[in-house]
């Protein structure tokens, strides 16, 4: 596989998630159906709430993450270093895109280098679930080391690979791998879907294996089977189109996740504050985001984004003002109520 291949690879994906549209069409997050109750004498002041947490062992002023999403590509460079340096400012945690590129190819490795810009941030490394299975612990702890992460991603995306014209076809041994890495691997493994969501199932398999740590990255947002559709062939698109649907929606895996007493970052189709504190209550410790990021940063570049970010944080104060929660604790133990869509979903992991 040559150097141009994966990097015009990477820019399809930022062109067509910026420039297309490349969600769900009809599936939802179901984080609409998460209603909140509202506390008419919350008994706190909106500069009491407490929005501080934890990722993989670490703390956050926010209980934000802008999700991994590029690197491998020039544009990308700028992307992930405008990114960084606003989740610097604002106390974020921020992820970068898959590694693999710059395994394969060292002289990308400045694709994805964010440190000189965001210190202090809790940076999430990624690499490929595939990728991960093939390669020895010493070569993903070099993966972990270029970048100085705090944690390593590793994506499970069976159905954005098998969309893919270029993806892999094999995905086998990976839970035994994961075992491995959670065993021998100097940071945290996150495992981490791409749109298609954990179901309870996966959820136990990798319970299984010793992972601690998920990021949903449910159905319902956007969906990287209709980014590889996309990029296939207009004559070929039949199989893609037929699967544009797929996926398990962000609100039951976040559910799911929570009764197995996991660390999660509850991510995709999360689009502001509302989605955050609905994503928080259900269960998640961390909520993630990655297309309202990118396509702030390409509209607007760091400006647009810090705005954005300042924008869903003071959104998520009121919010949990308006419950009457100081913390996510209290936050996840006020009431809410869950519409019948997503009641149907969580009791499939009913035992």
């Amino acid at each position: 596989m040559s150097e141009p291949h994966i990097s015009n690879r990477k820019q399809d994906h930022i062109d067509l998630c910026t420039d297309d549209h490349v969600e769900f069409k009809h599936k939802t997050t179901l984080l609409k159906e998460v209603e909140l109750m509202h506390d008419a004498l919350p008994e706190l002041a909106l500069g009491d709430v407490d929005l501080s947490t934890h990722l993989a062992g670490h703390p956050l002023d926010v209980p934000l993450l802008i999700t991994g999403m590029t690197g491998g590509a020039n544009q990308a460079t700028d992307i992930n270093r405008e990114l960084a340096r606003v989740a610097q400012e604002l106390g974020l945690a921020f992820g970068l895109g898959s590694q693999r590129a710059m395994f394969v190819h060292p002289e990308l490795i400045p694709t994805y280098q964010v440190r000189d810009v965001a210190p202090d941030i809790v940076l999430l490394g990624n690499i490929g679930m595939v990728q991960a299975t093939e390669m020895t612990t010493a070569q993903l702890e070099d993966v972990v080391g270029a970048v100085d992460a705090n944690a390593l991603c590793v994506h499970l995306n069976p159905g954005q690979e098998l969309l893919q014209p270029e993806g892999d076809r094999d995905f086998s041994g990976c839970l035994d791998a994961l075992a491995r890495l959670v065993d021998e691997l100097s940071v945290p493994v996150i495992a981490k879907e791409t749109g298609c969501g954990l179901s309870a199932r996966t959820l136990d398999k990798l319970v299984s294996a010793g992972v601690e740590h998920v990021d949903t990255s449910g159905a319902g947002g956007t969906t990287w089977i209709g980014v590889e559709t996309l990029r296939t062939p207009a004559a070929e698109r039949s199989l893609g189109e037929m699967l544009w649907e797929w996926g398990v929606p962000t609100a039951a895996s976040i559910g799911y996740a929570s009764r197995r007493n996991l660390g999660i970052i509850g991510s995709g189709g999360l689009r502001n504050g509302y989605d955050a504190v609905r994503a928080l209550a259900m269960g998640a410790h961390v909520a993630g985001m990655a297309l309202p990021w990118l396509k702030a940063a390409h509209e607007g570049g760091a400006e647009q984004a810090l705005a954005y970010g300042q924008g869903l944080i003071s959104s998520m104060r009121t919010i949990m003002t308006l419950t009457g929660s100081r913390d996510i604790n209290a936050l996840q133990r006020a009431p809410r109520m869950h519409g019948p869509n997503l009641e149907r979903w969580l009791k499939l992991d009913d035992h």
